[in-house]
């Protein structure tokens, strides 16, 4: 048996019929590499390693997780990563779809760190505290739309596929739980270099309260921020808006 880690964030899955809806999920993507994030109990890790013709591998930081998961399911016997995904290298040499019931505490964290893989991963499957699912795929001018949506829909588009009740774990969490599936666009906006766009996008939204000239006035020129964009606050404006003018800046 295992434990339960507060410490570690550590709401375990125990809704077979929510298990089966993400692994239908992942399997609708036809992954031939695969990356469960968190596995934790194996609550979908079960149903993923017995998937056709996908090469599974798993990462867990949770040493006793590690230990559990090793004996109860054998075929796991090296494919397991005993790392924070935080600190871990890519685990595929080529692409992976990635899977996860992501840590909250750190699951905006994650999708980051999966964004500097982003040339290796197409889809992305995850779920979420609701509150932040839905600020992943909100659209402009929404109030709960920030950095974390604008940084993953420059690379992915993102679709809000399905909800899960906090009855469907244990313990129960104190807040809702939404899945999401990211893919990786196809085009992506044409931008200065990913890191100015970062950098824009953080100072826009760090005051978002105030206009973009005084939020991000230190980013531009004084002739640049006489431009009508700079009358916006960050939450107007688009992916495609902050890309372009990422080229203006300093």
């Amino acid at each position: 048996m295992y434990t339960l880690k507060k410490s570690l964030g550590q709401h375990f899955l125990k809704d077979e019929n929510i298990c089966r809806k993400i692994v239908d999920a992942v399997q609708a993507e036809h992954p031939g590499q695969l990356l469960e994030v968190g596995p934790g109990g194996g609550a979908i890790t079960k149903y993923l390693i017995a998937l056709d013709g996908v090469d599974f591998k798993a990462i867990e930081v949770d040493a006793e997780k590690v230990e559990y998961l090793s004996a109860t399911y054998p075929v796991l016997q090296d494919k397991i990563i005993h790392e924070s995904i935080l600190d871990a290298a890519a685990p595929f040499s080529d692409t992976f779809h990635v899977v996860g019931n992501f840590p909250y505490n750190i699951s905006t964290q994650i999708l980051f760190k999966i964004l500097d893989w982003k040339e290796q991963v197409p889809v992305i499957t995850g779920m979420f505290q609701k509150e932040v699912a839905l600020r992943i795929a909100a659209a402009p001018g929404s109030k709960i739309y920030g950095v974390t949506s604008v940084l993953m829909q420059a690379f992915y588009d993102v679709a809000y596929l399905f909800d899960v009740s906090e009855q469907s774990f244990n313990p129960p969490p104190k807040v809702k739980s939404g899945v999401i599936r990211l893919k990786r666009r196809e085009t992506t906006e044409p931008m200065r270099s990913a890191r100015a766009f970062t950098v824009l996008v953080k100072t826009a939204f760090n005051q978002r309260r105030k206009t973009l000239r005084n939020a991000a006035r230190a980013l531009f020129t004084e002739d640049i921020l006489k431009e009508d964009i700079f009358t916006k606050r960050a939450e107007q404006l688009s992916v495609a808006d902050f890309a372009q003018l990422s080229f203006k800046m300093k």
